[in-house]
């Protein structure tokens, strides 16, 4: 799929296994995770976005590319970073199913 310039687009998500984050092919927006539990458990620990390309929704993207990578990978997922926790989330319900087990005991 072509991305071009176009807002109406869906930007192109990049996963940089490397620096383990999902990134806009720019890579001035990106998601940062740290893996656990021996690489079964991907901690989303950091969502940055500069205030240039606010409100275009490319945080959203970024988390739908690392849950997206997370479920074919059968990992779970720890929300550490306030947006994917407090934002994303709540917004975004059916993603909750891959949360790990011990994030959601102490959540309650």
């Amino acid at each position: 799929m072509a991305t071009g310039g176009a807002a109406s687009s869906s930007p192109k998500i990049v996963w940089n296994e490397t620096h383990r984050r999902f990134e806009t092919e720019d890579r001035k927006a990106y998601l940062e995770y740290v893996l656990r539990n021996d690489g079964r458990v991907m901690d989303m620990v950091h969502t940055f976005v500069p205030s240039s390309k606010r409100g275009m929704g490319l945080a959203s993207h970024l988390c739908v590319a690392a849950f997206n990578h997370a479920k074919s990978h059968t990992l779970s997922v720890i929300p550490t970073c306030s947006y994917v926790s407090d934002t994303f989330l709540p917004r975004n319900p059916s993603w909750n199913s891959l949360l790990h087990s011990e994030e959601l005991k102490s959540n309650i």
